[in-house]
């Protein structure tokens, strides 16, 4: 038997011919990443898991941004909208999510030229490259990314060039112990636990009041709902507050009069003259090791500078971030820092242990290449674990990705951002660049420990 085999470099070329970039997640950056794919006139799909455009942000659209809409749209994105007639709201106002939505990410993704390529109930829960696992090599950059997507009940394989993965990480919350695990008994606790941003004046209103909350976390989400607990307190009887955080103090969300986004430090000093005011209870300096029902309650087991506590609460709210899904990618090649789970070379520029209040330094391509090539994480899913991510940066992130794609690889390293100044740190009680708020108002009732547990150790 005789063979004839075609030239391999030709062959080969011929398999990525007319595929489109996949493009994971219809958010904001998402369809940033469509928008600047269309201007460079590259074919594209976009996969996304809800049922419309920025179904993740739908989730918490009763919470106000404290970014004005100047900073929450893309540049090619409103060259597509303002096609279409579309006004664009006040600049300096700030969005609700809902907003966000209604607003500009509906409206962007009916644009014709965006709408016949976007996939609703499209998951995708693995991406590789067709007929080659991780371990292979020889010919790997030519061969096409195949996405195993599920749809309505079914699954089938999708071909493409590129793949930009900006499937956000808000689905993905960090466990609530301190040694990052969810609870033993996960299944029994869920009725007691809500994911960060619950509508509490809203549809969950019901879950929260005339009872005892503990809220974990010490970033902007759980700030947002500390105060809307807070205002509930005073309409509901028998509503209390308590916040439970690592660190010693709540300085990272006391932003101060430095935070250029104003509505930003804002929201900081509510929540000091909450806790002020004996309207939320501060726990300190506080590690959570273990849960489990009490009866109708949930019996916290944790440390508080190192000295074993135990409270009780009706209701815990996770508001301990995010993490990347990188299950997902098994098959892909990644080079992540080991801490944030970030790209190695952005990881530097955004970890939450060494970034403190300026700014982030522009990046893009060169950032977030990764071993695979024409493969990048984009958007929030690109910072891993950290959680200083805004949307001006991840325009420019798909910006610069766009070009590169396109094959100006100049201006794809050509990478300008101006990024307000911001008062959010996370470093050390020795940290000179937070101005913490003033906490002259009256002294602030004690948290009320139950019992002295045992230590079993971990953290929220």
């Amino acid at each position: 038997m005789t063979l004839t085999l075609s030239a391999p470099a030709e062959a080969a070329q011929d398999r990525l011919a007319g595929l489109p970039v996949a493009i994971i997640g219809a958010g904001p950056v998402g369809l940033a990443a469509a928008a600047h794919l269309t201007r460079r006139g590259l074919p594209f799909v976009v996969f996304e898991a809800g049922d419309s455009a920025g179904f993740a942000i739908a989730l918490w659209g009763h919470t106000r941004l404290f970014s004005p809409w100047r900073y929450v749209t893309d540049e090619a994105a409103r060259e597509l909208l303002t096609a279409q007639g579309w006004s664009s709201p006040d600049p300096e106002s700030l969005p609700y999510g809902r907003d966000l939505v209604t607003d500009y990410l509906e409206p962007l993704a009916a644009t014709p030229l965006l709408a016949p390529h976007i996939r609703y109930a499209s998951n995708v829960s693995a991406v590789s490259r067709q007929g080659m696992d991780r371990t292979r090599s020889t010919g790997r950059a030519a061969a096409p990314f195949v996405l195993r997507v599920e749809q309505n009940g079914q699954v089938r394989e999708e071909l493409a060039r590129a793949v930009i993965d900006t499937s956000g990480t808000y689905r993905n919350p960090n466990g609530l112990l301190a040694s990052g695990l969810d609870p033993v008994d996960l299944d029994a606790l869920r009725p007691h636990l809500s994911h960060a941003l619950p509508d509490v004046l809203g549809r969950d209103r019901a879950r929260f009041a005339g009872k005892r909350t503990l809220v974990l976390g010490a970033g902007h989400s759980a700030a947002n709902t500390l105060i809307a607990l807070a205002d509930l307190a005073r309409q509901e009887p028998g509503t209390t507050v308590v916040w439970g955080i690592r660190n010693a103090s709540p300085k990272r969300v006391y932003t101060g009069a430095d935070d250029e986004l104003q509505d930003r430090a804002a929201l900081g000093d509510r929540v000091a003259s909450h806790v002020a005011y004996g309207r939320i209870e501060l726990l300190d300096s506080f590690e959570v090791d273990r849960l489990e029902l009490d009866g109708d309650a949930v019996r916290v087991d944790g440390r508080r500078a190192g000295e074993p506590v135990s409270i009780e609460t009706d209701v815990i709210v996770g508001a301990t971030g995010f993490k990347p899904d990188l299950d997902m990618l098994r098959e892909i090649r990644l080079a992540l820092d080991d801490i944030v789970e970030a790209p190695r070379a952005l990881a530097p520029l955004i970890d939450p242990n060494l970034h403190s209040c300026g700014t982030v330094p522009p990046h893009g391509v060169a950032e977030l290449a990764q071993p695979e090539p024409n493969f990048f994480v984009a958007g929030m899913k690109s910072y891993g674990r950290a959680p200083t991510f805004l949307l001006l940066t991840g325009y420019e992130q798909i910006r610069s990705i766009a070009d590169e794609l396109a094959g100006d690889h100049d201006a794809a390293r050509r990478v300008q951002l101006t990024l307000p100044e911001t008062g959010v740190c996370s470093g050390g009680e020795g940290s000179a660049c937070c101005s913490t708020a003033s906490t002259s108002a009256p002294t602030r009732r004690p948290l009320q420990l139950l019992t002295v547990a045992p230590s079993r150790g971990g953290g929220c």
